[in-house]
């Protein structure tokens, strides 16, 4: 080897030492970047010798479709868990103090009470109290449903808005990579920022990305529907301030095709948007229509008869009705053909009848009697203070079967009372799948991060490894250096 190729591998070593210690300094010190990818300087061997031809990123697609799928069902399961927990919170603790079923019981025991003490004041009072428990219970389970429902809207416009930022920002930096193909650190760290995107762009909606020559990416949600391909494709959505029973949210729309709601407990939703479409559209409604259904049985089962014509009026329990006159809703709304079976928003308005009230000038003694709608609706006709034939039919009847709507979800025929416990039940069914599912796809989750992290991401034992080859291999070229030197140094003194 003559002095010059000597020198020459010199230099190519300590040219080769200095970008591979930079490249590995630097991933040292994004050891903890989430978003950072780990680099490699690539050595290529010719006649010249050995040099960095490139800095490579590890890249693994495979993985990180499956990191991105994966995120998106574990956003989207664990928002559902959330929803409803909101829901089971309106239900109370762990005893469900707070729920219908709860306050019914109570009713029901108070008006046994009063069957058999008919003439006791006081157990006609403790009967309107407790339905004015029931009432209220069903007010403010209705107001809570909607809230949620508001709640859910109200975040989706959030996640809307972030998305098309997102989006925004994903496209400047898509730009980045197809005009940095001549840098390798520009190209690579503008990579790193468009993946760091895709992954906050999953827990909204779920993706799929395709690469394109020139390094240029496409992205389509879940079901084919364009994100983005050369630019942004526009996600709208219009929110709606407030709910009531009955009320639709406005549809998600991702370059003007709907984004449709998951379904059941282990969702089928990718990304929060789905999961908050799912909560506000469908469970949601479906426990408000199980509340109305418990304030509609009420409402029929306390009624008052006309004793002369067999016309039904409200008695006990009233509400603001949907139309003109009021009317006793029957299990199949048989009084009024033209209405649905559910009566949507019923449990927001249902109240005591006032005139059962001695606050508002009423008489509890009329639940024992009948004619809270005058004399024709009067049962205990002789006025008898021991009279509980009325009381006890009352009693009897919250533990009949009735007919309820088969959309509740619930048992369509069974007593007030079951309905009411089986809604409670349908709230933790569904709530327990959810979190089944949710600790499912926290597992599915952490193991793709984990196996995207542990081929993409910096190992500090193996950066620490690699940083003492390098130090090796400049240690070789210093000597090289040092016996050309000494080598130079005798042939001068040989021509002396």
């Amino acid at each position: 080897m003559s002095l010059t190729s000597a020198l020459n591998t010199a230099q190519s070593i300590f040219n080769n030492t200095g970008k591979q210690s930079s490249t590995v300094s630097n991933n040292i010190a994004n050891a903890n970047n989430a978003n950072y990818t780990r680099r490699q300087a690539m050595l290529s061997t010719s006649l010249a010798g050995a040099q960095v031809v490139q800095i490579a990123r590890a890249q693994e697609p495979q993985l990180q479709a499956q990191f991105l799928t994966s995120s998106s069902q574990d956003s989207a399961q664990q928002r559902l868990l959330k929803g409803l927990e909101d829901i089971k919170a309106t239900l109370g603790g762990n005893d469900n103090e707070t729920s219908p079923a709860t306050y019914l019981a109570a009713l029901q025991k108070a008006m046994q009470n009063y069957a058999a003490s008919p003439s006791s004041t006081t157990a006609a009072q403790s009967a309107i109290t407790a339905a004015s428990d029931v009432a209220t219970a069903l007010n403010n389970a209705t107001a809570s449903v909607q809230g949620i429902r508001a709640g859910a809207d109200k975040e989706i416009a959030t996640d809307v808005a972030k998305l098309n930022d997102l989006l925004s920002q994903f496209k400047t930096a898509n730009d980045a990579v197809k005009s940095s193909q001549s840098s390798t650190d520009e190209i690579a760290s503008a990579m790193d920022t468009r993946d760091a995107i895709l992954q906050q762009m999953s827990q909204i909606v779920g993706i799929t990305t395709v690469t394109r020559s020139g390094n240029d990416m496409a992205v389509y949600t879940s079901d084919g529907t364009p994100l983005f391909d050369t630019v942004a494709r526009t996600v709208s959505f219009s929110p709606t301030s407030t709910y009531s029973a009955g009320s639709t949210g406005n549809a998600i729309y991702i370059d003007g095709t709907p984004l449709s709601a998951g379904s059941g407990a282990e969702t089928t939703a990718q990304g929060s948007l789905q999961a908050l479409v799912q909560i506000r559209d469908t469970i949601a409604p479906t426990y408000q229509s199980q509340l109305d259904e418990i304030a509609k049985g009420l409402v029929s089962m306390f009624s008052e008869t006309d004793q002369t014509n067999g016309d039904v009026a409200p008695g006990l329990f009233t509400w603001v009705p949907a139309s003109d006159p009021a009317y006793t809703p029957a299990d199949s709304d048989s009084v009024m053909p033209d209405a649905s079976p559910n009566i949507a928003g019923i449990a927001g308005s249902i109240t005591v009848n006032p005139a059962f009230v001695t606050s508002q000038g009423g008489d509890p003694n009329l639940l024992r009697d009948g004619g809270a709608n005058g004399a024709d609706f009067v049962v205990n006709t002789t006025g008898a203070s021991g009279y509980s034939a009325q009381l006890d039919a009352y009693v009897t009847a919250m533990d009949a079967d009735r007919t309820f709507d088969p959309l509740t979800g619930v048992a369509t025929t069974a007593s007030i009372m079951e309905f009411a416990s089986n809604s409670i039940g349908w709230v933790e069914n569904y709530r327990s799948g959810a979190s089944n599912a949710a600790e499912n796809t926290s597992a599915a989750q952490a193991r793709s991060s984990a196996a995207y992290s542990n081929e993409t991401g910096v190992n500090l034992d193996e950066e620490l490894s690699l940083l003492m080859d390098i130090e090796q291999s400049y240690k070789a070229g210093t000597k090289i250096l040092s016996a050309v030197d000494e080598m130079l140094q005798a042939l001068l003194q040989a021509a002396g």
